[in-house]
């Protein structure tokens, strides 16, 4: 299985607010420059309200626990899993399987901070992580060009028959808060489109699911 968390929440401080107040303050406060730390809608709200699409923005933490709950889960640690977060701002995160990403949020911040300035973490040896330039339809191209998607108004199956879609798949799920995909040919292209819940669920509850559902369908559980 492979995962893309796409058109994440998950980006640097844009230049339209570098030099807000608000963003100067936080980038003092934690002794870096306001264009090498994350955007964060918990502390940066004021400051977020005139970007473009702000709604989508700002929200590291669902990347966060999407990580947690697909690098920690027994289909990765059994090699038959892998990742990768596509970002709002068309930049995809290679993770290897064996990338352990910190629980402590704030931990995490600074990894994502060091690894989308430096383009890998760490940026020497063999990388854990690598950052690039593509976008969202490169990636699927480079993955074989077929790909599933879960969606909230996507088809509903059996739990059973799911887990074995999505065992052997490139499975896309929105790493963004509200709203839809931006590029609507990802949902119109895709081989199939489920759901996972008769009810909206936070990406990360759907990852969650869909991994453990790949994960009985190959009697890893």
């Amino acid at each position: 299985m492979i995962l893309i968390l796409a058109e994440s929440s998950l980006e640097l401080i844009p230049p339209e607010i570098q030099s807000h107040p608000l963003i100067l303050r936080d980038a003092r406060r934690r002794g870096k420059e306001p264009r090498s730390i994350l955007l964060d809608k918990a502390r940066h709200y004021k400051a977020m309200r005139g970007l473009p699409k702000s709604e989508k923005r700002g929200r590291p933490d669902i990347v966060h626990m999407s990580m947690l709950a697909f690098q920690y889960s027994v289909l990765n640690m059994k090699g038959m899993g892998r990742m990768f977060v596509h970002t709002i701002n068309d930049v995809v995160i290679r993770l290897r399987s064996d990338a352990r990403i910190p629980k402590n949020y704030w931990n995490f911040v600074g990894l994502m901070e060091q690894l989308l300035n430096a383009g890998a973490v760490p940026p020497w040896g063999e990388p854990l992580l690598i950052a690039e330039r593509k976008s969202l339809r490169e990636l699927l191209r480079e993955l074989g060009g077929r790909w599933i998607v879960l969606h909230e108004e996507g088809n509903r199956v059996d739990p059973l028959e799911l887990g074995r879609a999505l065992a052997n798949s490139v499975v896309v799920v929105g790493g963004f808060p509200h709203g839809d995909f931006e590029d609507k040919r990802i949902l119109r292209d895709a081989s199939s489109v489920f759901r996972i819940s008769d009810m909206p669920l936070d990406a990360w509850q759907v990852v969650f699911r869909a991994v453990t559902l790949a994960e009985i369908s190959l009697g890893l559980i």
